[in-house]
């Protein structure tokens, strides 16, 4: 089972309706995009990391350690914001070097932490809905919401075969690590490429045996999987209609 799978199967929030935690992850997604605001960002950030850790009970270095993922991304990225090439400096800093200055200015430093505390607390609203909810409750709400029935179908298949592979790719490393297939980078590398070749053709290997079983249950083009039902809570609606108020409410002030 993946990581993210496990600690969502056994979070505090597991029970809650998916519903409640779809709309509230999604409306607090789409106000840190339309604000871009660091305000607003930072806001998002803490309430999304105090609830998947205080409330849903992911623990705190599990939850650094999957933000700093994106966060380490998001750094170098920014790095060709700030860093500029000119022949005048900058008012942040600037380094001489020939005839040509490695300079920055604040507006794009200011810019970049923009950039980054909005990715940030994106991201912070799509691991909360992610390890709260199982995908099969996902793909409800969305069948709920009448998305098209070959993008659910679609999404559930993935979900499905990243479980296939990783077995798969599992299997694969400990036979090679059993043969002394990673003793150096040179076999690593083999060992690596040897693994990626397999893994294609056990993925189209598995992908028609999957097929073959779904014709033989009377497949028609729907896949149907059971639904959890939890019923919706008026106390949590009222407490994600406030946050969501407030929440746009300083999307708007910072906007005007």
């Amino acid at each position: 089972m993946i990581s993210i799978d496990r600690l969502c199967y056994n979070s505090n929030l597991r029970y809650v309706n998916a519903g409640e935690k779809f709309a509230f992850a999604v409306l607090s997604l789409c106000a840190c995009v339309l604000s871009r605001s660091i305000p607003v960002s930072c806001f998002v950030l803490v309430i999304m990391g105090i609830l998947s850790v205080w409330k849903g009970g992911i623990p705190f270095s599990c939850y650094m350690r999957y933000m700093g993922v994106p966060l380490v991304f998001l750094l170098l990225s920014s790095l060709a914001i700030i860093i500029n090439f000119s022949g005048e400096p900058l008012d942040l800093f600037a380094f001489s070097v020939g005839g040509i200055y490695i300079t920055g200015s604040r507006e794009s430093l200011f810019y970049a932490l923009n950039l980054i505390l909005t990715a940030l607390a994106s991201v912070s609203c799509l691991y909360f809905l992610s390890f709260h909810t199982p995908m099969p409750d996902i793909l409800s709400v969305l069948r709920r919401l009448r998305c098209p029935k070959l993008i659910l179908e679609l999404m559930l298949l993935i979900y499905r075969f990243i479980f296939v592979l990783f077995e798969v790719a599992h299997a694969i490393r400990v036979s090679q690590n059993s043969r002394l297939g990673n003793r150096n980078y040179r076999t690593s590398m083999k060992s690596f490429g040897a693994m990626a070749s397999a893994l294609l053709i056990r993925a189209m290997k598995k992908s028609d045996a999957l097929y073959n079983a779904m014709e033989a249950r009377c497949y028609n083009g729907d896949i149907r999987v059971l639904d959890e039902n939890f019923p919706p809570r008026g106390k949590e609606i009222i407490l994600i209609v406030v946050f969501e108020i407030i929440l746009y409410g300083l999307v708007v002030i910072e906007m005007l």
